[in-house]
């Protein structure tokens, strides 16, 4: 199948003030539609072939809040989000815990769903969104009760990767709570954040796994061994399934940021959107531009055409940057309302807005 065919024609945006949906046709990018118009979706996730969408809100006050599409987002069912199943206890210390966010979503199969939140639970969904039931085998870990918020107050699983081989072997990343790898569907569960440096926190503890701040992890789709994380205190890349990973220090201009994208056949190339530092989440020097290394690490480009290169202020979360599957289209959006698509792997970037709400997730779709 030539790249061309795996390029995705729709593009969904999650912002703090609706779900954008994109088409793209022959005259180019074009906005169809925009679902939940005044509310803030904090993610989507879209099925192979387009027609299947979930949509995560968060409305404060409100709670949490989820809804699919059969249709492609033309229309809308509300479900019941995943909750924390309820404690029995005389001891009004000992209550539940509430989910405050869903901050990732994931096919686990067909009509089955793995869905992450704040304060650190996973849960499984057999039946399309319907039904949610906690992955116990990590939530009662031993370890779990030592993470703690990466600039939230709860500890958030933000990336979950099913592996391509075999749907049985995850693996999910947490701030600040580590890697964590299940091979047998989520029974149980090992850490695999060995390699990773956390310099936040005092020097016997910076290379403790289970305490990691990793940003975003992502798995390249044709060699799935292979996982790159934009972590709190640097790159790091795995290339041994999570049985360790090591530091990437040759990015050039910061190595700090949220978002990474893997290309899905070449796991030697991925992108990367810097920001100045953890105290200055900035563009440095107010310009916006992608890395990008295609050897492993070794070497990076800077990528800027397209992208502002004066006075910009956009940061790009750790969902705000997404690649399709010829490895040649990405999309990235940003706090300040820019949406920029490349079809070159980069090269180049067409802003197709840049009076959104701030964006928080982007989203290939068919």
């Amino acid at each position: 199948m030539s790249p061309d065919h795996l390029k995705q024609d729709r593009l969904h945006v999650a912002t703090r003030k609706g779900l954008m949906i994109y088409q793209r046709n022959a005259a180019g990018w074009a906005h169809l539609r925009t679902a939940f118009a005044g509310s803030p979706v904090s993610l989507s996730l879209v099925s192979s072939d387009g027609r299947t969408v979930f949509a995560a809100l968060n409305l404060g006050h409100f709670g949490t809040k989820l809804h699919r599409s059969d249709d492609g987002g033309a229309t809308w069912t509300e479900l019941a989000p995943p909750a924390f199943p309820k404690v029995e206890s005389a001891d009004e210390k000992e209550k539940a815990p509430a989910v405050v966010g869903i901050w990732s979503l994931a096919w686990a199969g067909p009509g089955k769903l793995w869905c992450g939140t704040a304060p650190g639970g996973l849960f499984h969904s057999a039946d399309n969104g319907a039904s949610w039931s906690l992955n116990e085998g990590l939530w009662n870990h031993p370890e779990r009760k030592r993470w703690f918020g990466g600039g939230t107050v709860d500890p958030a699983l933000h990336s979950i990767l099913v592996d391509p081989r075999d749907s049985k072997k995850v693996a999910v990343a947490v701030s600040c709570g580590g890697v964590w790898r299940t091979a047998d569907g989520g029974k149980t569960w090992t850490v695999g954040a060995q390699g990773m440096v956390a310099r936040f926190m005092p020097p016997d503890l910076q290379n403790d796994p289970s305490i990691q701040d990793p940003h975003m992890v992502v798995q390249c789709a044709s060699s799935p061994d292979v996982y790159w994380c934009q972590h709190h205190n640097g790159i790091f890349r795995s290339t041994d399934g999570l049985d360790s990973w090591h530091e990437i220090t040759t990015a050039p201009v910061s190595s700090f940021g949220f978002a990474v994208a893997v290309h899905p056949k070449d796991p030697n190339t991925a992108w990367f959107v810097p920001a100045h530092s953890d105290q200055d989440r900035i563009p440095v020097d107010g310009k916006v531009l992608v890395t990008r290394t295609t050897d492993g690490g070794k070497t990076f480009s800077e990528l800027r055409a397209g992208l502002p290169q004066e006075n910009a202020f956009d940061l790009v979360y750790r969902h705000g940057l997404t690649i399709d599957g010829s490895g040649s289209r990405l999309a990235m959006g940003s706090t300040t309302g820019s949406l920029w698509v490349s079809e070159n792997g980069g090269e180049g970037w067409q802003l197709l807005s840049a009076h959104l709400p701030p964006v928080y997730a982007v989203q290939f779709a068919a």
